[in-house]
């Protein structure tokens, strides 16, 4: 059973850096792409960027472009989210998630996509 365990979060000054950590386990991941998604307090799940793991060909949603970068470990099955020049609109919980064999960037974005999720892990940024 695959699983996914987020760490990292935390609180943190507007325009400071967090990096979140997604260790993953129980599949073969060559195959899958890894997402990263958030919620912020009343609000829908949002995409913020994935990772196709076999070629690390990423994607961001535009809120987080040049601010985020997705990367991976191969050797220890776990994808990161280095976040910089946070703000306050960035505050959330943030989700890694799994979704094997999804290769259209169409699709990417899509949270019903995604096959497996982690527990979440709360970013809060102050003004």
């Amino acid at each position: 059973q695959v699983q996914l365990v987020e760490s990292g979060g935390g609180l943190v000054q507007a325009g400071g850096s967090l990096r979140l950590s997604c260790a993953a386990s129980g599949g073969t991941f060559s195959s899958y792409t890894m997402g990263w998604f958030r919620q912020a307090s009343g609000k829908e799940r949002a995409f913020v960027g994935a990772i196709r793991w076999s070629v690390g060909i990423t994607y961001y949603a535009d809120s987080v472009k040049g601010r985020f970068t997705i990367s991976r470990d191969n050797a220890k099955n776990t994808v990161f989210l280095q976040m910089d020049s946070l703000k306050p609109e960035d505050t959330a919980v943030y989700y890694c998630a799994a979704a094997p064999n999804l290769y259209n960037a169409y699709d990417v974005p899509r949270v019903r996509r995604y096959d497996y999720w982690g527990q979440g892990v709360q970013v809060t940024v102050s003004s």
